[in-house]
């Protein structure tokens, strides 16, 4: 039997002491709720649910009584930080209880982990915990371009719950069905205000604060292309980009048009009363656009910068009188450090970065010496990359963890977009949700992890130990083509490019064989793994999905540092790999997806496509 410290975690606890002895639970084990039941009620139904799952035994639910060979689950130590809880396991039984709801809530989720593995005998020991990061989230793109179901959203906030995530945002531009503004989402498959409430009550019930999102500032273009509101936009018929390239439509509002925060009024209005939290995110990153269009004369004028923070003031009076604590994107307003002092205190700035030497350190500290409350924003890195990039995702989530620590924000909210099509599917995100939700719950016992194991024993559920493999390595097979690029793996890119067009700056034909061995490595060990998941069957065929695409890529750039992409393309070969590649997208988004998006989606395969084919 293994000692309580040998197990896997995820997170994995801050301090565990080993003890001689264990404890067998028995079909009549007792779960007794000490104190207010009610209080403990949503955890001793958790616990139960585990032990169901892990030993076949269903524990009565008990409010008091003999606590002999019985798990006891109580809210009494008030010694223990916010969130935290001691959990014993001895000869007599096991005890779990918390500082507070939400601490004994986590410390079932630690003894559901133990019981996955000890499902016959527990070991003896103590475990003390308690998060570094008060404030513990993840926030999913549902804008670009996947909007998930009801199923897949219910079955996330399960999986966010066991890593104690506690903070879930759902990125929206045009997404929410506003009940004045239908034609702006009539072909998004949007979440409904019911099902808004819903999901509100299921993360409640599993101590997660799902919180309003809507962009106010830019990425509004889906609002701004349409008649009925462009006369709102900065720039109406377009915009350079300032990494190259022009915009053809609409980016962001016009922060002089009355008509602009009246828009905002609106949305918050039906937007918000579904939701129970007291945060609301607004956004406002990237206004790219902002003094190229009807604002450009105020921002020679004033400054740029002010007339963003102005702004932004005025987003926050509208937050502030729905009550709720305003969480806005940093990085417009760390373009101008001299008015980051200007920010409101009863506001949170968002420092998000997503590359592994985001300036987090430096940014943070600027926002911290102007006493400006403000949280750690990493990301995933699955978008832009169809299975991932893994070494710049644990690079980049330790790094923005270590920073918010010396700096001292007060959350951390790891983002998942879906940027050119959302064409990674749900678990290539799991190594950064793993990742992130370690690193912010107890930095110091997970920063050397590379969370294959983790993954296996409570994500994947895979007792043959292949998928954290698979995950890991097809995330990072990118990498092995040639130089990094940022936002984006190397063969995404080679997929992206369009006919033409160099192949990426330091691609190789060797760089690309290895690349495609690492792929074929990963995918054949797909044939090894065991999931003990409902949805495990699924999970291969999005990785067998994933690693064929990548081995697409390869093939694309081999013919593009041959001169030969045109003969590539139209040959029948890639035809028909093509068609086979499109075809198990669409079947795959439609298994955890709504419809709406998968068009859009689609339509970026376009430059892989040959001369007069639709996908």
């Amino acid at each position: 039997m293994s000692a309580l410290s040998d197990l896997v975690y995820l997170p994995r606890p801050r301090e565990i002491r080993h003890a001689a002895g264990s404890f067998t639970p028995r079909p009549g084990s007792p779960i007794v709720m000490s104190g207010s039941a009610p209080t403990v009620l949503r955890s001793a139904l958790r616990l139960q649910e585990a032990g169901l799952g892990s030993t076949r035994m269903r524990w009565a639910l008990r409010a008091g009584g003999d606590r002999e060979h019985a798990f006891v689950l109580g809210i009494s130590e008030p010694s223990l930080s916010p969130q935290g809880y001691r959990l014993r396991i001895d000869a007599h039984g096991v005890s779990v209880a918390g500082a507070d709801p939400a601490g004994l809530f986590h410390g079932v989720a630690t003894l559901a982990q133990i019981l996955r593995q000890c499902p016959g005998t527990l070991p003896a020991g103590e475990i003390v915990d308690a998060p570094d990061f008060p404030v513990r989230g993840v926030m999913l793109d549902i804008s670009r371009d996947k909007v998930p179901s009801m199923d897949t959203l219910f079955s996330l906030v399960d999986l966010l719950s066991s890593m104690k995530v506690n903070h879930l945002e759902l990125y929206t531009e045009h997404t929410f069905a506003y009940a004045r503004h239908r034609e702006v989402w009539a072909d998004a498959s949007p979440m409904t205000g019911e099902e808004i409430l819903l999901l509100d009550a299921y993360c409640r019930e599993r101590f997660i604060d799902l919180v309003p999102n809507q962009n106010s500032f830019g990425h509004l273009e889906r609002w701004l292309a349409l008649p009925r509101y462009r006369e709102l936009a900065e720039c109406p018929g377009g915009f350079p980009w300032p990494w190259g390239g022009r915009s053809d439509g609409p980016f962001s509002l016009d922060p002089l048009h009355p008509g602009s925060l009246a828009l905002l009024d609106d949305l918050y209005a039906d937007l918000l009363p579904h939701f129970s939290s007291a945060l609301f995110n607004v956004g406002c990153d990237e206004t790219v656009d902002l003094g190229l269009g009807r604002s450009r004369e105020l921002c020679e004028r004033r400054g740029k910068g002010r007339v963003y923070l102005d702004f932004l003031l005025e987003i926050h009076k509208r937050a502030q009188s729905h009550g709720r604590t305003m969480l806005y994107w940093g990085d417009i307003i760390m373009q101008y450090p001299e008015l980051v002092p200007h920010l409101p205190r009863d506001a949170v700035a968002l420092e998000w970065g997503y590359e592994v030497d985001h300036p987090f350190d430096e940014h943070g500290g600027t926002f911290s010496a102007s006493g400006v409350p403000w949280w750690v924003c990493p990301g995933t890195s699955s978008w832009n990359s169809v299975a991932g990039r893994t070494s710049n995702c644990l690079g980049n989530i330790r790094g923005a963890a270590r920073a918010g620590l010396a700096h001292g924000a007060s959350g951390f909210l790891n983002t998942d977009w879906g940027d050119n099509g959302h064409w990674q599917t749900l678990p290539v995100s799991w190594l950064g949700f793993a990742a992130g939700a370690a690193l912010s719950w107890c930095f110091k016992a997970s920063e050397k992890s590379d969370f294959k194991a983790e993954l296996d024993a409570h994500v994947f559920r895979d007792p043959a130990r292949a998928m954290g493999a698979v995950s890991s390595e097809l995330g990072d097979a990118s990498a092995a083509a040639g130089k990094r690029v940022n936002n984006e793996s190397l063969l995404f890119k080679i997929l992206r490019a369009k006919r033409g067009e160099a192949v990426p700056e330091g691609v190789t034909k060797p760089g690309i064989a290895a690349a495609r061995r690492l792929i074929e490595g990963a995918a054949s060990k797909l044939d090894t793994a065991r999931m003990e998941r409902a949805d495990g069957p699924l999970v291969r065929d999005e990785f067998a999905s994933a690693a064929r695409l990548l081995a697409f890529a390869c093939d694309r750039g081999e013919a593009m540092l041959g001169g030969s992409l045109d003969a590539f393309t139209e040959s029948s070969r890639a035809r028909e790999e093509l068609r086979a590649i499109i075809g198990e997208h669409r079947r795959l988004w439609m298994e955890r997806n709504r419809v709406g998006g998968l068009a859009d989606s689609v339509r970026r395969f376009a430059p892989l496509l040959p001369a007069g084919l639709q996908a």
